[in-house]
């Protein structure tokens, strides 16, 4: 089995912001108040959400400027509830703006962002780790890829509520969010104790998507590519469903809908609460 690779995904950023502006600026006023599929948020929520992203890594991570104490521990739950709470905040406050002044700062910290995560070593130590993928410490290129599906999956929140959600199922930006999101299964597989060598294959069907396999080895679970050999459980998922498996946007009642299961289902019952995001 191939190992899976480095991604580079920096360079994405200004387009994801190009269309991110171009859905915003195309919604009436009646469509930023639409509800999405992120709980209690609007469309004008989320795209504050987004905003405070741009913000709050700027002065974080490039200035040094945290603002206040950090989470109560390392702990995953109370990692959890600062951003919650971090994030809940910012878009209360964030009520006193209108559209045209979201849009206008999102364009402006937008740029500079961008401009932030393209400086970053890609192979140096990331100031915050990608927890939901189990890692303690992880390098700027995964941390800049966890930031790219942060951004891809707001975006398309957004996308879903208004009807515009084409623009980011193409390969060139919907493949970089699911090879990064995939590297979630070996962590959520961890409690499983299947026979050594189980190999299970996840699948996302259409033009921009891919297929993975989950293999279990002495010492957990191996995620790679371009294996050869006998299948336990194959798992395969439409394009349109598979970002919000990723993203806590199915119930475990519609993704084993959505979900194909070829061979032995046992296996499969980690994927039905896979999380590639803090929640």
């Amino acid at each position: 089995m191939q190992a899976l690779p480095i991604l580079t995904t920096a360079h994405l950023f200004p387009v994801l912001d190009e269309h991110l502006l171009q859905v915003l600026r195309s919604l009436s006023p009646a469509e930023w108040e639409r509800p999405t599929v992120a709980p209690k948020w609007r469309v004008r929520d989320v795209a504050l959400h987004l905003l405070d992203g741009n913000l709050r890594t700027l002065s974080m991570l490039r200035d040094g400027h945290f603002g206040g104490p950090p989470p109560a521990s390392p702990a995953y739950a109370d990692v959890v509830h600062f951003l919650n709470d971090l994030n809940n905040s910012w878009v209360g406050a964030g009520q006193r703006l209108s559209p045209a002044v979201i849009i206008w700062l999102l364009e402006l910290s937008g740029v500079a962002y961008s401009q932030y995560i393209a400086s970053l070593d890609p192979s140096a130590p990331a100031v915050f780790s990608v927890a939901w993928a189990g890692e303690e410490e992880s390098p700027n290129w995964f941390h800049v890829a966890r930031e790219y599906t942060e951004k891809w999956h707001h975006q398309q929140q957004i996308r879903l509520a208004v009807g515009q959600e084409a623009a980011l199922l193409t390969r060139e930006l919907y493949h970089p969010f699911l090879a990064t999101c995939v590297r979630a299964l070996p962590h959520r597989y961890r409690q499983l104790r299947a026979p050594l060598n189980t190999t299970i294959q996840f699948t996302v069907d259409g033009p921009a998507g891919d297929t993975w396999y989950l293999q279990r080895l002495e010492q957990g679970w191996d995620l790679g590519q371009q294996y050869v050999g006998p299948i336990a459980t194959g798992l395969t998922i439409a394009p349109e469903q598979a970002w919000r498996l990723f993203t806590n946007s199915l119930s475990q009642q519609e993704a084993r809908q959505y979900i194909k299961v070829q061979g032995e289902a046992a296996w499969a019952e980690p994927v039905y609460t896979l999380l590639a995001v803090m929640a």
